[in-house]
């Protein structure tokens, strides 16, 4: 069945019985107070733990010492928000589990940024992701990219704060701004007191939590309603089990290829250069560290989906036998899991506490990322570069200030978010469409030596200027027509991801259930290729750009900057067409001429007694990448 045609809609309600709007005891208040206890106290453990001995280094980077699985629990972390924990499981009891499939994209998702874009930025010792751009092209396009990344995040973490409050507070009764000014003001001082290793811990309990939450959610819904056996017979009664939709049309909502393929781009926008994640890599004690923790987070994002979308079937099926009041059903979906939660978990005391701890351990994780990599960004590429002989104590206190900063910034942004009304849909998509532009200028830098600054800053603009066209005219024309979600592209649902996630009303506009034309056809483009759509457009027009204006010819490459995608797949084939084709292999000597690009590593210029140890770095990774400077060379002569 595919659930682009069939869709599985909310109940009817045939009882009227009264809404919970509260449910919180004594013991509830006690729980959620903990989780905001030690999430504190772990930062301030960190903070406090070497007070007035932190390096620059400890603060934004957790002094490159961090394991593989605290790393991998922070990226799962970051990448499981409290809006997703409300979207996944309303996804699927509205629309049947076609959404399953997501999690065959995450193999690639994680794939490719293991072996590809983190030896290449760990072999670089960055500290941000945006200093790749200098060294590749130049400072104009690293700032480019930064003043991008930090537009999208400025615009997108007042909202991730302000949402899941506001559907917590329409549900429970829950003091809106309590719950605002709670979860900014917590979420500030341990990322600005303690820095990275502070936040890569507090996510590890945090996450710790949100499989606590989602896990007795599960059982006590299935044992209620007679187990998960009855749970699965229910949903496949009423059509919710979904087959495998082989559609190959882009412009239908969601298909296997959609999810399995167009998801990929999205993943790799998030786990690839997202500067949130980039760093929690290069916070890794080695290379072989950070590619692991890849590794281990794939199988925690599976368990994660299936998590979200056993709860919504759970959640139908109880609904089957308890059915919705008046206000329920006229809820918005987002509200769907809540107000199921607080009737399930009525009358067990602490369970809903531990629910809502669930939900704000996802907003802390969150925003802490957000103001972390916000933070590093601003210091690294903003103004180091421009004053680079900041003493250690200054950079340091510098960051918590920028940290500080960012945290008001928030608080200001989600009243804003407040009073935004229809705006609010705009400036949620805002982040959706920021992450493929970036994805492409990353990709345009690494694959095609041939690309130049100007091809990058043109093709930049040009994946922006689409990204936007379509995103916004989609949201104006489903304004405009005033139409009802229909299930080809429209619920509100929940991209898997703090990173990316936005209520689908908000990204994938209302359609009507005729066939768009025209621009209108355009518009209704599902919501998972936009990351594919985006990117290639920057890559396409920095393409043309660059062999419009010469290349590289008169300029220098550095190696390092560059993944060798030909050599790679030639090294695929026998070893008889190698030589027919003059390959190099790794096998042979390969050095890097390190006179033929700029001594600029981390900051824009190496520093002190990082100079021969970045240097030895990049060298290494030449010998491990099978870099050959002269096959570079010649592609950039093309």
């Amino acid at each position: 069945m595919s659930v682009g045609v069939t869709t599985s809609t909310p109940l009817s309600p045939t009882s009227d019985t009264n809404v919970i709007t509260s449910t919180f005891s004594v013991v509830d208040y006690v729980v959620f107070v903990l989780l905001l206890v030690l999430s504190l106290a772990i930062g301030l453990y960190h903070a406090y733990r070497g007070w007035g001995r932190h390096s620059i280094g400890q603060l934004l980077m957790a002094d490159r010492k961090m394991g593989c699985l605290p790393v991998a629990l922070s990226l799962l972390a970051t990448f499981q928000s409290a809006v997703a924990i409300l979207g996944v499981p309303s996804e699927i009891y509205r629309f049947g589990t076609q959404y399953w499939f997501l999690g065959c994209s995450y193999f690639l998702g994680l794939l490719i940024p293991a072996h590809v874009f983190i030896p290449v930025f760990y072999r670089l010792h960055l500290t941000s992701a945006y200093e790749y751009l200098e060294l590749r092209f130049n400072t104009a396009v690293r700032v480019c990219g930064t003043v991008t990344f930090i537009f999208q995040m400025v615009i997108y973490m007042g909202v991730v704060l302000y949402a899941p409050s506001l559907a917590l507070n329409a549900v429970t009764g829950f003091d809106l701004w309590l719950s605002v000014l709670t979860l900014g003001i917590v979420c500030t001082i341990y990322t600005a007191l303690g820095g990275l290793k502070a936040v890569i811990w507090t996510d590890v309990f945090q996450t710790l939590v949100m499989f606590l939450g989602q896990l007795v959610v599960i059982i006590v819904g299935s044992a209620k309603v007679g187990g998960l056996g009855h749970v699965w017979d229910v949903a496949s009664q009423h059509g919710l089990i979904s087959g495998i939709e082989l559609d190959p049309d882009p412009f239908v909502r969601h298909t296997f290829w959609t999810l399995a393929f167009g998801g990929v781009f999205m993943m790799l926008s998030l786990y690839g250069v997202n500067q949130a994640q980039v760093q929690r890599y290069l916070s890794s004690r080695t290379e072989k560290a950070a590619v692991l923790s890849c590794y281990v987070v794939f199988p925690c994002q599976q368990v994660v989906l299936c998590m979200g979308c056993l709860i919504g079937l759970v959640m139908f099926a109880y609904y089957q036998e308890y059915p919705m009041s008046t206000q329920q059903s006229q809820a918005a979906p987002d509200q769907f899991v809540l107000y199921f939660v607080m009737d399930l978990l009525r009358g067990l005391p602490g369970l809903p506490g531990l629910f809502v701890a669930c939900l704000f351990s996802g907003s802390l994780s969150t925003i802490s990322s957000a103001f972390n990599s916000l933070a590093t960004v601003t210091l690294e590429d903003l103004i180091r570069p421009w004053f680079p002989h900041f003493s250690e104590v200054r950079a340091t206190v510098l960051s918590r200030i920028i940290a500080f900063g960012y945290g008001l910034l928030c608080l200001g942004m989600a009243y804003i978010s407040s009073q935004m009304g229809p705006v609010l849909q705009a400036a949620l998509s805002i982040f959706g469409m920021v992450g493929g532009p970036l994805l492409g200028l990353f990709c345009l830098g690494m694959f095609f030596p041939c690309a130049n600054p100007p091809g990058a800053i043109i093709g930049l603009l040009a994946g922006l200027i689409m990204a936007f066209w379509i995103g916004i005219g989609s949201i104006v024309t489903s304004m405009n027509l005033g139409t009802a979600p229909s299930p080809l592209n429209g619920s509100s649902f929940s991209l898997p991801s703090n990173l990316t996630t936005v209520t689908l009303a908000t990204v994938m506009p209302s359609t009507t259930l005729s066939k768009p034309t025209g621009l209108q056809r355009l518009y209704s483009l599902s919501y998972l290729w936009y990351s594919a759509h985006n990117s290639t457009t920057v890559i396409v027009v920095g393409l043309a750009v660059s062999l419009l204006t010469g290349g590289m010819r008169g300029r220098t490459l550095n190696p390092q900057t560059i993944y060798p995608v030909l050599p790679r797949l030639l090294a695929l084939l026998p070893l008889s067409c190698q030589k027919r084709l003059h390959c190099k292999t790794r096998s042979q000597d390969l050095s890097v001429d390190t006179t033929a690009f700029p001594e600029k590593m981390s900051n824009g210029v190496l520093r002190g007694s990082r100079d021969k140890e970045a240097m030895a770095v990049a060298e290494e990774g030449s010998a491990h990448q099978g870099i050959s400077p002269t096959f570079i060379l010649q592609e950039t002569s093309l």
